[in-house]
Parts: structure tokens; sequence; C-alpha cells
């Protein structure tokens, strides 16, 4: 497979039904955008959505951002993996991620390690060394991790390749690539509202913000890019939110785009936030935005 780039499309496939996600991913492939990304919480499994998502298009390329080691072992992950592959000409990524205390203890019951890295790459190794049938086994496997601070950026450039940061800055792009050097993947996720109405378009940011928080590696991740506890206080600052949540005329999303492609991106996964606070991708934004 080929690496990531150009502008890709990330999604909160959860909140869509069937036909709705199969329009999205139709809708996203005839607008040419390289890649379509989606979550793993609690609600669509991860390797099903992606078969799902796979079945309705021909090209795309589709990935999983990010799949939760704590939901399967590593021998169930690379079954998953080469199974796709196999079944859909080589058009999945896995992006894998250690995910957050309250998902992986309160909701699987699982305990969460204090060392994360530690953890990626113990299940990374058992996942390289899975056997699986030779019908379908791939021998290189197209992995990223949900990377944020140095210690799994690094890890993410030796042992997959590459990393899928999200809830990030251009500013923390060009310290990626600066971490994990040249040739590692960098698939950065930034989330946009397609309207000049500050205020509406804050009120999306809030909304959508607010899930991640509350989540001590968000917060931990942003302190180390400059902002401050007070940027957290209640529904979270203007200048917080005009960064997490881009907003403006077509032109002014494109210069983030940029920023972030400057900063050594390779691909820039874009999340359009309707501006009316409905859930699912804003239809005129991929219009806007679209490749093709």
């Amino acid at each position: 497979m080929t690496k990531p780039t150009g502008l890709g499309i990330w999604c909160s496939t959860n909140v869509l039904k069937g036909e709705e996600l199969a329009d999205l991913a139709q809708a996203v492939e005839k607008r040419g955008y390289a890649t379509l990304w989606y979550p793993e919480s609690l609600s669509y499994e991860s390797f099903a959505m992606g078969g799902f998502l796979l079945s309705h298009t021909n090209t795309l390329q589709v990935a999983s951002g990010i799949a939760n080691i704590y939901a399967r072992d590593p021998l169930t992950s690379a079954q998953g993996y080469d199974s796709l592959n196999a079944m859909y000409n080589n058009r999945f990524v896995l992006g894998l991620g250690v995910s957050h205390i309250p998902l992986v203890e309160k909701a699987r019951g699982h305990i969460y390690s204090n060392k994360p890295a530690t953890t990626m790459r113990a299940y990374l190794k058992a996942m390289a060394e899975a056997i699986i049938d030779p019908t379908i086994k791939r021998e290189d496997r197209d992995i990223v991790l949900a990377a944020l601070g140095p210690n799994m950026l690094k890890l993410s450039a030796t042992d997959s390749k590459g990393s899928h940061p999200y809830c990030v800055t251009p500013e923390h792009t060009a310290e990626a690539r600066d971490i994990m050097g040249p040739d590692a993947w960098l698939c950065v996720e930034q989330k946009i509202c397609l309207s000049s109405d500050k205020v509406a378009a804050r009120s999306v940011a809030r909304k959508h913000m607010r899930r991640y928080m509350v989540l001590p590696n968000y917060r931990n991740n942003w302190l180390r890019l400059g902002f401050t506890e007070n940027d957290f206080d209640g529904e979270g600052s203007d200048r917080f939110q005009d960064a997490m949540v881009v907003s403006g005329p077509e032109q002014e999303i494109r210069n983030c785009i940029e920023a972030h492609q400057r900063a050594g991106a390779d691909q820039v996964i874009v999340q359009a936030f309707p501006p009316d606070g409905s859930n699912g991708t804003d239809v005129r934004a991929l219009d806007a935005f679209a490749p093709a």
C-alpha cells in the first residue's frame, strides 16, 4: 500500500446508520479524497466498520483511527488486518491506540497500563509474531499509532509505519515530524467548521471538544503545546476552541491545512462539522476542499 497523502476525511461514524455510512464512504471516494478514517469507542466494532466501508467503495483507502488495543488481542488484530486486506485489495490501514482509562477500565474491565509505550511495543511485537494462515497473511502491515507525546511518536517511527495524531495543531505536527524523522508516515487530524460566524462555530467546537477535554492524554499534550489549565476552565477558552476547531471562510481553513503540510504532515485528515451543530460530515465542506 502507498503512504496516505493529500487530504483524508475523518468522521464520527458512530452517529450514523448503515445507509448513511455507505453514502458517506461513496461521497468521500467520489470527491477524490484519499482516505476515510473512523473511530472506535463503544459503538460499531472497528474491523466490522472497516469491512463495511470497504465493501461500499472501490478504490478508497479506509483507516481505523483508532482501534483500541485493549478491545482485542494481538492475534485477532493481525487476523483482522490480514483478512480485510486480502478481501479488499490492500486498501485498509490499521490505526492502533492505547485509548483512555475510562474506555479501558470502566467500559472493558481491563487494567490500564501506566507504561503505554511499553504496552504498545509488546502488542506490536506479538502482532508481528502471530501465526496466521499463509493464505491471507500479510508480511508487511500498514499500521500507524495514535501518538501525541514524544515516547509514542518515537515508537510509531521505529515499530510501525508512523502516527495518527488527533486533536492537535500545526505546531504539534512540526514537533512530531522532528521526533519521527523524515520517512515515517504522519497522518494528522484537523477539525474544521466552514462558517464565518465565530459564535456559532465556537458553539459547535465546544459541543465536540467536551468529550476530549476530560481525558488526561489530551490535556497533557495541550499543556505541552503551550495551553494552560485556564484554557480548560468551563467549556474552554476561545483561544483553545479556535485552535482545535478551525473555522472561517474556505481560505482561512485552507491556511491551516497548508500549515500542517508545511510542518511535515503527509496527510491532513479533515473532520468537518456542520455549522448548525448537527451530526455527521458537512457536505458543503466536502465539496469545498474536494481534491477531485
